[in-house]
């Protein structure tokens, strides 16, 4: 008799479209280099969202139900910061400083009515922050996931895991190097950034607890 095979469990990784004039999102050629890996006996499943306020969070709440996720880390683009940014907190305020490419621009608007100011993140990110630095790879702990699309799927992703056993986060990357020349500002090569997400992932699958690391901020 053949040996049953436990169908593995599903981590979620979204990326985001173009937009601001880019013809490419790092966010987004990232998490599909990862798609269908299998990591830790889990199978990555990547879901390109649209940079759209309303757009996003319908195509996210899709894929939360398809995939069911064990673990899901949403990342976007941090455009001008120094290497890989693990977010810590989402706010619960869209305050837009450019439209979303659908022409939308939110000002003061709530993600989510009648919810929380604010979650934090459930992913290890100072275990990962630690596991990170080992690697040679430039990362920090982010206060602030910013007010724009990023941020509400972020906080979005969180209210939807609230209830759930799972893992779930916001991870900004820089941008590309070819991006970065052109905005006289820092970038990080695709392969690092892959490496970066793949590394994070298997750091939330097998951390336990957080490690207890200084990761703040003066400002």
């Amino acid at each position: 008799m053949a040996k049953f095979q436990a169908r593995p469990r599903t981590i979620l990784l979204t990326g985001f479209a173009p937009f601001a004039g880019e013809t490419v999102n790092p966010s987004w050629q990232a998490a599909r280099a990862l798609h269908d890996e299998i990591l830790g006996g889990h199978r990555v499943v990547a879901v390109e969202l649209p940079t759209e306020f309303e757009g996003s969070l319908r195509a996210l709440r899709k894929a939360m139900r398809e995939t069911n996720p064990g673990i899901a880390i949403a990342v976007g683009l941090a455009g001008g910061r120094n290497g890989i940014s693990l977010e810590r907190v989402a706010i619960n305020v869209i305050d837009a400083r450019i439209p979303d490419n659908a022409g939308a621009q939110p000002i003061d608007a709530p993600v989510v009515r009648r919810a929380p100011a604010a979650y934090f993140t459930t992913l290890p990110i100072k275990a990962a922050l630690a596991a990170l630095q080992r690697k040679g790879i430039d990362a920090h702990v982010s206060q602030t996931a910013g007010t724009y699309v990023c941020n509400a799927v972020f906080y979005a992703l969180m209210h939807a895991a609230r209830r759930k056993r799972m893992r779930a986060g916001f991870v900004h990357v820089p941008w590309l190097p070819e991006q970065a020349r052109r905005h006289d500002a820092p970038g990080m090569p695709l392969d690092q950034v892959v490496a970066a997400l793949r590394l994070i992932t298997l750091t939330a699958l097998a951390a336990r607890a957080d490690a207890r690391i200084g990761g703040g901020a003066e400002s």
